[in-house]
C-alpha cells in the first residue's frame, strides 16, 4: 500500500477509535493497540511531511463535544497523557525530560498519583465561587455541564480561602464501584443495557440533561490541576496540599518521589497490590500518573500537540483470569469484514463480568490454536476490551478439532472471500442484513448524514420490521409508519422524520463518506467532493483521474472505482438523488475561484478561540488549501500559542505569519 493510502487508512481508524472513546465512552481497542496505530501514523507523516494535514489526528487532541449542551472554551488546551507500559518506558521518559531541561544534577523530583478511571472535568471559580463546569470535549472546546457538576457533593460551590480572580481547576469525575454495581442492578431490573465499566457510567451520567438523574447516580470527583497565572505554587506537591486546603477533593495516595527508580518502585508496589486495592479503594485505577514536581520548569519542556512533555501515565499490566471458551462465533461488520469472537463462561475481570472476548481474526485464532471447550486465559486490553491471551493447556487430551473459518456468511449464507494481501475474510453480498445494519449505522452517524435518533437499536428494529432494506429507504419513512414501530411514540417519530429531512441538505462530502466506500475516510471524501464537485463527475472519473486527486492514492482510487462500477451502488446513488440529497459541492470546494483560491495555509500552535478544524473549514470553504508542512509554496502560516518549529521555518523563508485576529480579518470571520 502506498504511503498516502496507508496514512488515510490509519487516520480513519484513529478517528473511529477516538470517537468511540471520547464521545461514546465505548473503547473497542486496547491502549497499546491504539498507540501503535498512532505511532505508525506519526512515523509515516514524519517521513512524508507533504502528506501532513491540519485535521490529522496527530495534530490535535482526540474527541469532540457532544450535542445537548452549550460549548465552552477551555482556559488552555486539555491535553492527553503519553503512556508508559513498563519500567523501561519510565526511564525513557526520565531521559527525555532531563534532556529537555538541560543540565540536571542528581535525581529529578516527581509526584506520583493513582490514575483515576473517570471523566475529565474543568471547573472554573471566580473569587472562590464556582461559575462553570465543563467536560474535556475535544481538548479545546468542551460541554457546559455546570448544573450537573453542582449535584456532585465532593465539589464545593465555594472555596475556603480560595484565590481571587478566575482560575480553572481540573480533575476527574468518577463513579464509585459500589454505586456502579447499584446502577447496573437497577438497569438490569428495568430491562436496560448495563454499563460495561464505571467510567462509561460516569460519562453517561454527566451527559444527562436532567440534573436530578445525575444526582441519583452518586458521582464523586478528585481534583489535581490548576490553571492560573497568579495562584499556582512552585511545586505540584504544594498544589495538591493547597487544593485540599480549599476544600477540594484530592486523592490521598499521591506521593512526592525523587528519582525515576523510586517512581518505578511506587508503580511496582501498586501494581502488585492492585487486586487488594479493589477492597481498599472505592474507585477503579488502571495506572499511575507521574508529573514533574517543579511547576515552573514545565514551561521549559512545553507540550506536543497532544501531550505535555513533563508528565506520563504508567499503565498497569492487564489483569488476567481463566475461564472456559464455550465456542467460537463470527461477527459481520459494515464493510463485510467477518471476525471471530469467543463466547465464554462468565468470568469476573477488572471490575466487570465478561462473557465474550475478541479473537481479532482467523490468523490469530490459528496462531494461538484456540478451540471450542479450551480453558483460556482472558484479559481486558487496556482494562476495556476482553481478549483471549492464550490456551492454558494446549497439550491436553481430548481437545476439539482445530477451528476453521466458515466458508459462508452466518447472516446471508453468501460465500466468504479473502484478498491475498489481507488477513480478514469478507462477505461481498451487498444485501447482507449484517452489512446493512452496520452500514446504516455509519450512514446516519454524526460525521456522515448526522441523522440524530437513528441509532443501532432502532435500525435493527426497522430492518426486522421490513421498513428499510437500503440507505435510500430511510427517506421513505413517514411519521405514521414509524409510530407503529415498537417503543416509538408520536413525538419520537416526528423528531426522526424531521432529522431525516434535514439530512438531505448535508454537505456533498458527507454523503460520499456516508456511502461507506472502503478506504474512503472523511478527508478522502472531502478531497473527492472538492475535486469533482458533482456526483455525476465523480461517477464518470477514471481510476487515473481519481488517483490524481491530492489525498487519494492508488488503493483508494481503485476502491472508489470498484464501488461505483457495481450496478446496485449506482442504483442506490440514483435513489438518493431522487430523494433530494445534495449531489454537488459549493463552487469554491469544487475548485472554482474563491477569495483564497491558490493560497496555501499552514496552521501551528493553539489559537485562542478557533479550533484547527474550524480554521481549516474556513480556509477550504473560501477555496484555500491547508497543508501540514511549511515550504516556499506556503502563502501564510497561522500561528497560535506554542507554535514550534513551523513558525521558525516560516520566518526563515520570509513567509507571512498571521495571528488569529489577522487570520479572522483575512477570511472575514
Amino acid at each position: 500500500m502506498d504511503p498516502s493510502s496507508r496514512i488515510e487508512e490509519l487516520r480513519k481508524q484513529v478517528r473511529h477509535y477516538e470517537e468511540r472513546y471520547y464521545v461514546h465512552q465505548d473503547s473497542t481497542i486496547s491502549d497499546a493497540e491504539f498507540d501503535e496505530l498512532l505511532r505508525e501514523l506519526r512515523n509515516l507523516e514524519r517521513d512524508h511531511p507533504d502528506l501532513v494535514t491540519a485535521d490529522s489526528p496527530t495534530q490535535r487532541v482526540g474527541g469532540r463535544a457532544t450535542d445537548g449542551f452549550a460549548s465552552v472554551q477551555h482556559a488552555e488546551p486539555m491535553l492527553s497523557l503519553d503512556n508508559a507500559y513498563n519500567e523501561d518506558d519510565l526511564r525513557a521518559f526520565d531521559e527525555r525530560l532531563r534532556r529537555g531541561l538541560g543540565q540536571v544534577e542528581g535525581p529529578v523530583p516527581y509526584v506520583a498519583e493513582l490514575k483515576i478511571d473517570g471523566l475529565s472535568i474543568a471547573l472554573q471559580y471566580r473569587d472562590g465561587r464556582l461559575i462553570r463546569g465543563a467536560t474535556r470535549g475535544d481538548g479545546i472546546t468542551g460541554e457546559d455541564v455546570t448544573v450537573n457538576v453542582g449535584t456532585i457533593k465532593d465539589i464545593p460551590h465555594t472555596l475556603k480561602g480560595g484565590p481571587k480572580g478566575t482560575v480553572e481547576i481540573r480533575g476527574e469525575v468518577y463513579l464509585p464501584r459500589q454505586e456502579f454495581e447499584r446502577t447496573n442492578q437497577e438497569r438490569e431490573k428495568a430491562g436496560l443495557p448495563m454499563f460495561a465499566n464505571p467510567r462509561n457510567a460516569a460519562a453517561g451520567a454527566m451527559r444527562q440533561i436532567d440534573p436530578q438523574q445525575v444526582k441519583k447516580r452518586g458521582l464523586r470527583a478528585f481534583l489535581y490541576q490548576l490553571v492560573s497565572a497568579d495562584a499556582t505554587p512552585e511545586t505540584h506537591a504544594e498544589l495538591l496540599r493547597r487544593l485540599k486546603q480549599w476544600t477540594l477533593p484530592v486523592e490521598p495516595h499521591w506521593k512526592a518521589i525523587t528519582g525515576i527508580e523510586a517512581v518505578a518502585e511506587y508503580c511496582r508496589e501498586w501494581g502488585e497490590k492492585r487486586a487488594a486495592a479493589t477492597r481498599v479503594l472505592p474507585f477503579d485505577t488502571d495506572g499511575v500518573v507521574i508529573k514533574l514536581d517543579a511547576i515552573e520548569l514545565r514551561s521549559t519542556l512545553g507540550t506536543t500537540s497532544k501531550f505535555p512533555r513533563w508528565a506520563v501515565a504508567y499503565k498497569f499490566p492487564p489483569e488476567q483470569s481463566e475461564t472456559t471458551l464455550i465456542r467460537i462465533d463470527i461477527n459481520v461488520g459494515r464493510t463485510g469484514a467477518v471476525t471471530p469472537f469467543a463466547v465464554l463462561e462468565p468470568v469476573f475481570i477488572a471490575g466487570t463480568t465478561v462473557s465474550m472476548a475478541t479473537l481479532h481474526n482467523a490468523n490469530e485464532v490459528g496462531r494461538k490454536d484456540v478451540r471450542d471447550g479450551d480453558r483460556v486465559s482472558v484479559e481486558k486490553a487496556g482494562d476495556i476490551i476482553p481478549q483471549v491471551v492464550r490456551v492454558v493447556d494446549p497439550n491436553r487430551a481430548g481437545r476439539s478439532p482445530r477451528w476453521v473459518m466458515p466458508t459462508l456468511c452466518p447472516r446471508c449464507q453468501s460465500e466468504l472471500v479473502r484478498a491475498e494481501d489481507e488477513a480478514v475474510w469478507r462477505c461481498e453480498n451487498t444485501s447482507c442484513p449484517a452489512k446493512l445494519q452496520r452500514g446504516l449505522e455509519h450512514f446516519s452517524s454524526r460525521h456522515a448524514m448526522n441523522i440524530e435518533g437513528l441509532g443501532e437499536s432502532l435500525i435493527a428494529r426497522l430492518i426486522a420490521d421490513g421498513l428499510i432494506a437500503s440507505y435510500a429507504d430511510i427517506y421513505t419513512l413517514t411519521q405514521e409508519r414509524l409510530e407503529q414501530v415498537e417503543r416509538m411514540g408520536k413525538k419520537s417519530a416526528a423528531n426522526l422524520v424531521d432529522q431525516i429531512a434535514r439530512s438531505k441538505a448535508r454537505d456533498f462530502w458527507r454523503l460520499i463518506y456516508g456511502l461507506g466506500i472502503r478506504h474512503v475516510g472523511e478527508r478522502g471524501a472531502q478531497a473527492l467532493a472538492g475535486a469533482f464537485g458533482k456526483m455525476d463527475a465523480l461517477c464518470a472519473a477514471s481510476k487515473e483521474q481519481l488517483q490524481a486527486v491530492p489525498d487519494i492514492g492508488s488503493v483508494v482510487a481503485a476502491s472508489v472505482r470498484e464501488y461505483l462500477d457495481q450496478p446496485q451502488n449506482r442504483a442506490l446513488i440514483n435513489e438518493l438523488a431522487a430523494a433530494g440529497l445534495k449531489m454537488d459541492a459549493p463552487l469554491t470546494a469544487a475548485g472554482s475561484p474563491g477569495p483564497l483560491s491558490g493560497r496555501t495555509f499552514v496552521l501551528t500552535g493553539t489559537l485562542p478561540l478557533l479550533s484547527r478544524e474550524a480554521a481549516t473549514e474556513a480556509i477550504q470553504a473560501r477555496g484555500g488549501k491547508v497543508t501540514g508542512s511549511v515550504s516556499k509554496k506556503t502563502s501564510y502560516v497561522v500561528a497560535g500559542a506554542d507554535p514550534g518549529s513551523k513558525l521558525v521555518k516560516a520566518e526563515a523563508l520570509g513567509i507571512a505569519v498571521l495571528d488569529e485576529a489577522a487570520f479572522r480579518q483575512l477570511v472575514g470571520l
